[in-house]
């Protein structure tokens, strides 16, 4: 029988387990005898090596019970040798097996599982071809040699997966494979990169790229769109140049200075009449001209006040639409106790107005004959009913109109309000220094001189308002916010910016910072511009 304490070298048997009859494949080494192999046999084909379909015939144990023997792996081999398996011819390259005298069948264990699963599972053939004793020509294809080497073997370095029969992929073919995947990523990182410079180039030089290349777009809107309704607000002393970003900020006109181009294009200098014009939106730089000259557009006893504006334009464009004297203005705002607002002593010490942002922006109509005092109060009660609305507590009114009123003057687009918002907020908790331009430029008196930047003496003014020089928030309100900034400064967005700064000032593009690196970068770029449009207000 075979000697089980001999070493274990089929690998198969770990990896398919045991046989049908529950023994185990080859769990023997080598055999200590073999049998002698029977002679080919012809004629009846139940006498020859018996198929898988067919049992084995009982043989003797060690014992002396009789258990169903496998077929043996070399009598298979030589009947297939013989032509006696279904017409296979004898392979002259398999090597000779030894022999032996003896009766056990253990000796055939030394065959290659794959030779003889072979040999049992090759289809039976017709009678005729099992009677034959003739041979063919041998096959064009041998058995490759079978493989040798355990698992263990593998894992020790010393067989490779081709020696125990699981031939890996082609290394050719994974270098082609893993070098697709390198070329297809370098493609990706070029073109990426590429996009992304171009969208850079684009955003930052679209008006020069346009002007060069003849795509710019139309400054006018097309005649016979105009739709809705607008107001624009005239004031003494307004000319074609500064009525033109009016009408763009109204949507009456497509761009700021379309209508300006047009008056100058067309040699025209027409009276503009102070007072509030009622327009459309969308219309053309002529229509809109004809529309503000026509006597019928100006609404009387109206005034609109747009967020942004101090006390002193307020009432000049309260004056101006209404047909009340300035004078009677200037001594309606000079006690403001008389409209319920707290009066701050720091504010009157430092010459300022205590009703700096209390004059809510908005277009009003009143009945023929009121009052500077009336319309004063008018203003003040709808300031009061959009803090109540936004729901600021009484005792904490003029904190959230000095804040909002930053954000009025900072801020363009309505998601940047938020995060202005923030950023006061964040620089306020961490104990830093606003430097807001806005405050530097109201307290030294240049909020309103037709440029966003500051001037040095500005910067340096020692006066309440100014962030850059004073801890925290400035004494007081420097504009009338909107309800959209109110909101803003009760519901600042979540995020970490400390830093901001618009870098497009025709567009409003504002770049968010949390570091002074990257907000130094953004100041650069904000140069940059300004020096690529010299005229646009820098």
């Amino acid at each position: 029988m075979p000697d089980d304490s001999s070493p274990f070298d089929d690998p198969f048997a770990d990896l398919f387990g045991k046989l049908p009859d529950g023994r185990s494949r080859g769990t023997g080494g080598a055999a200590s005898a073999s049998s002698e192999p029977s002679a080919p046999t012809t004629g009846d084909p139940t006498d020859s090596v018996p198929t898988t379909d067919e049992p084995p015939a009982p043989v003797p144990t060690s014992e002396g019970s009789s258990t169903p023997a496998p077929p043996s792996r070399r009598a298979a081999r030589e009947a297939r040798a013989a032509g006696t398996t279904g017409g296979t011819p004898s392979d002259p390259q398999l090597p000779a097996q030894p022999t032996s005298t003896a009766g056990s069948a253990a000796a055939d264990d030394d065959v290659p599982p794959e030779l003889f699963w072979a040999a049992v599972a090759a289809p039976p053939a017709s009678t005729q071809s099992l009677t034959s004793t003739s041979t063919s020509a041998p096959r064009a294809e041998r058995p490759a040699p079978a493989p040798t080497g355990t698992l263990d073997d593998l894992f020790a370095g010393e067989r490779t997966t081709d020696d125990i029969g699981m031939t890996p992929p082609p290394a050719e073919r994974r270098r082609r494979r893993r070098g697709g995947w390198i070329a297809l990523i370098v493609v990706l990182v070029l073109f990426g990169g590429a996009a992304a410079g171009g969208w850079w180039v684009w955003s930052t030089y679209e008006d020069k790229i346009r002007e060069v290349l003849g795509w710019e777009e139309p400054q006018e809107y097309e005649e016979g769109i105009a739709t809705g309704e607008a107001f624009l607000t005239i004031v003494s002393g307004d000319t074609g140049a500064s009525i033109s970003p009016k009408l763009y900020d109204a949507g009456v006109t497509k761009t700021p200075d379309a209508f300006y181009d047009y008056l100058v294009a067309e040699d025209l200098n027409p009276p503009f009449v102070p007072g509030v014009f009622r327009l459309q939106q969308q219309m053309t730089s002529a229509a809109a001209l004809e529309a503000i000259l026509d006597p019928a557009n100006k609404m009387e006893n109206t005034a609109q006040l747009r967020e942004g504006l101090t006390v002193y334009q307020s009432i000049q464009i309260l004056s101006d639409s209404l047909g009340i004297p300035l004078e009677d203005f200037q001594a309606a705002v000079a006690d403001p106790g008389l409209y319920g607002v707290p009066v701050n002593q720091a504010i009157v010490a430092a010459g300022g107005q205590p009703l700096e942002g209390w004059l809510f922006p908005a277009t009003y109509t009143f009945d023929p004959g009121v009052t500077a005092q009336q319309v004063i109060q008018t203003l003040v009660d709808r300031a009061v009913q959009s803090l109540d609305t936004a729901g600021v507590p009484v005792d904490d009114r003029e904190r959230i109109l000095t804040v909002a009123s930053i954000i009025q003057r900072e801020a363009r687009f309505e998601a940047d309000f938020y995060k202005v918002s923030r950023v006061i907020q964040n620089r306020l908790d961490q104990g830093m220094k606003l430097q807001m331009d806005s405050t530097a430029q109201y307290g030294y008196g240049e909020l309103h001189d037709g440029t966003v930047s500051s001037s040095g003496e500005a910067l340096t003014d020692n006066n309440p308002w100014n962030t850059y020089v004073i801890d925290g928030l400035p004494v007081g309100p420097i504009a009338n916010p909107g309800d959209l900034a109110i909101d803003a400064a009760m519901h600042p967005e979540d995020g970490p910016w400390l830093y901001f700064v618009t870098v497009n000032l025709n567009t409003g593009e504002t770049v968010f910072t949390t570091n002074y690196d990257d907000h130094l970068a953004a100041v650069e770029q904000w140069r940059q511009w300004c020096t690529d449009n010299p005229d646009a207000g820098c």
